[in-house]
């Protein structure tokens, strides 16, 4: 997986990209790509998730559920998004076993961290 570079993940026959939420870019629509090939993208709101599936992204990256930052959604923020659109949404932000059960509440596909598989 290469991040923000489609062009050189196409030309190194790999099998996706990943597609940072301040990349507006969609120079990516015109090139050919092979059936398997899986763009993923990270959104923090509703404007950068419409921005993710006009770059015809597949699966969303969604933050921060728990993480207080200044992406900061919290359980029903983070529901409501996945409420708008039907590609699938992975969990991000603060994830640790105290609040694992808490992801039951929304209708994310799956979640991932850093700290919590330290």
């Amino acid at each position: 997986m290469l991040s923000n570079n489609v062009k050189l993940a196409i030309n190194l026959d790999l099998d996706g990209v990943y597609i940072s939420s301040f990349n507006k870019n969609k120079k990516h629509l015109s090139y050919s790509i092979k059936k398997k090939f899986i763009i993923l993208g990270s959104v923090h709101n509703i404007y950068e998730m419409r921005t993710k599936e006009l770059q015809n992204v597949k699966v969303f990256f969604l933050s921060s559920i728990f993480k207080k930052n200044k992406n900061f959604l919290g359980v029903y923020k983070f529901k409501l998004l996945t409420y708008l659109s039907k590609r699938p949404i992975i969990a991000l932000g603060g994830i640790s076993n105290n609040n694992l059960k808490k992801l039951n509440l929304t209708n994310c596909n799956g979640f991932a961290g850093i700290s919590f598989f330290e």
